[in-house]
């Protein structure tokens, strides 16, 4: 698997988590700029590459969650059951994809950048301007569209602690849950001793203003650390 040295790239971090918990033997193959480190991990749209035997490469979120179900069935991260299925897939895409909590996070953290409010370095926020299709209403737009993911995020937990379950989905882990822990090191990165990254690449992913803040839900980090505590690796290997 193709991964990013040196950043804890959500994307990447949630292949190995899946891979971890399905018990998968793995080989990383690291892509390191040590000039540009943020660049590196921030510029990687697709997040990490899995190339299994003679299969094409599984460049997206959803291929390697598929392909890891494929290769060990179990324990199994997605539902039988379809409707709960598709919820897993829907709350996955909301995190993962494509204008998802990712996506815009960094919306967010090159508008910041070129703000010259912290951020990614200006440097880094000027390239990925126009991967993201940056523009100065796109980036005002992002913090409002993180309030609303991050509270959906939240009353899901929520809801879910009311009915007696830890989990996004159900009663079992799903692949939301792994999802979401890794996604939180855009927040609020786990501390040095568990995550050892270059200091600039820590002050930019901190970088919040008072409204994502307050956005940000203790249990959605309560839930992150249940995650590492009991489900994938600490400290990062990165």
């Amino acid at each position: 698997m193709v991964v990013v040295g040196g950043i804890p790239s959500p994307w990447g971090e949630a292949a190995k988590g899946i891979l971890h918990i399905k018990g998968i033997d793995w080989t990383a193959v690291r892509l390191v700029y040590d000039s540009e480190p943020l660049k590196d991990w921030a510029g990687q749209r697709s997040g990490p590459v899995a190339i299994y035997d003679d299969d094409k490469p599984r460049a997206g979120w959803a291929e390697i969650l598929l392909l890891a179900e494929r290769l060990a069935p179990t324990p199994a991260l997605l539902p039988k059951d379809p409707a709960e299925r598709a919820l897993v897939f829907g709350l996955a895409h909301e995190i993962c994809g494509e204008e998802g909590l990712g996506w815009t996070r960094r919306l967010q953290l090159i508008h910041a950048g070129l703000q010259g409010a912290g951020g990614f370095l200006p440097r880094v926020a000027g390239y990925l301007a126009k991967k993201y299709g940056h523009s100065p209403e796109t980036g005002r737009a992002a913090g409002a569209r993180l309030i609303e993911l991050l509270g959906m995020l939240a009353a899901r937990l929520k809801a879910q602690k009311t009915a007696g379950s830890r989990y996004y989905v159900g009663n079992a882990l799903t692949a939301v849950d792994i999802y979401s822990a890794t996604f939180m090191a855009l927040f609020a990165p786990l501390p040095h001793e568990q995550c050892a990254m270059d200091a600039g690449s820590r002050t930019a992913l901190e970088t919040l203003d008072a409204a994502t803040a307050a956005a940000l839900d203790p249990m959605l980090l309560e839930h992150r650390d249940m995650m590492y505590r009991e489900r994938l690796v600490l400290p990062l290997s990165l």
